[in-house]
């Protein structure tokens, strides 16, 4: 049987990870896209020289030309900037468009039956982007976060009670930002009510390092920002569309009327497969977790409308 096409575009610190993950566990046939000469095809060329070792059977391909993501079933866009001393947020949020844009342009139109899963920040608005610029349906355009934050949850919360992180269940909706929502009225440790084990202070304090966590890493590394966890949340939702295995997992989809929320691109929980986003899962959260995901939404409508504000003004 021949592997599907999975494109990568973006062959920075993400990128590559998630790259060499794919191939790691055999998902497809990868192509790296960077507009930077000679960084994709090494880094493709590094990975596919592993494959003896590693036992995979893929094909690791670079290139700086974006029409070779033609026929791709899954697309991962990690290309973007991060936020540089002195840029506003609408800096970055023009910056980041004006590259995601004609990437979901391009993509629209050579892989019309591909799955477009979006890594770039904002997030939310990015999504958003994604899906005016390509034409794909709203199921096959989606944003990796939800897996990123609510993986830093759990770790954190493993870490300070000495337990397999596979045992902590816990899921962070809403927008990758400031106004992130941890829903901590679910959280169990092997099924146990995490209200149960820790204190309500404690519990606060883990659910903030999440929020924080990025930020967290970037003030350690001081050069740079996280890229392990992040492609291997980007690669945990590719796994579960192209081996349509029906998982549920917070991804950043577009709602219609789910949550009470109407066109608007935010994390939830749902169900991907071959399809993509297949179903949104309405999970049973408080009203407070509720008025904290209507103002994550409020927040990402305004970044919209700010970009498209910029974007008027071009």
């Amino acid at each position: 049987m021949s592997l599907p096409k999975i494109t990568v575009v973006g062959a920075g610190n993400v990128g590559a990870t998630a790259a060499h993950l794919l191939a790691l566990k055999g998902l497809g046939n990868i192509t790296l896209i960077d507009i930077v000469d000679g960084v994709p095809q090494g880094k493709a060329l590094d990975i596919q020289s592993s494959a003896p070792v590693e036992g995979f059977q893929g094909r690791v391909v670079g290139s700086t030309n974006m029409e070779d993501l033609a026929g791709s079933q899954l697309i991962i866009v990690t290309a973007g900037m991060p936020r540089k001393p002195g840029m506003t947020r609408d800096d970055l949020l023009a910056a980041n468009a004006n590259i995601i844009g004609p990437i979901a342009e391009k993509a629209g139109k050579l892989a019309p039956d591909t799955i477009f899963m979006n890594v770039t920040n904002p997030l939310d608005v990015m999504v958003a982007l994604v899906q005016e610029k390509s034409g794909l349906p709203q199921e096959r355009v989606l944003g990796m976060a939800g897996v990123l934050d609510s993986a830093r949850l759990r770790t954190f919360i493993a870490l300070r009670l000495d337990v397999d992180p596979s045992s902590v269940d816990a899921m962070i909706l809403g927008s990758h930002g400031d106004l992130m929502v941890p829903i901590k009225s679910s959280i169990t440790v092997a099924g146990k009510p995490l209200s149960e084990l820790l204190p309500d202070d404690e519990i606060n304090a883990l659910l903030d390092r999440a929020k924080n966590g990025g930020a967290e890493i970037v003030k350690l590394l001081k050069t740079g920002s996280a890229f392990y966890a992040p492609a291997s949340g980007a690669v945990q939702m590719a796994e579960a569309i192209l081996k349509d295995t029906k998982q549920i997992l917070p991804v950043c989809a577009k709602l219609n009327g789910e949550y009470g929320l109407n066109d608007v691109c935010i994390g939830v929980p749902a169900q991907l497969g071959a399809k993509g986003v297949e179903r949104i899962i309405e999970q049973e959260i408080t009203d407070q977790e509720r008025a904290e995901l209507l103002a994550s939404a409020d927040q990402v409508r305004d970044m919209v409308k700010a970009l498209e504000n910029i974007q008027a003004k071009a």
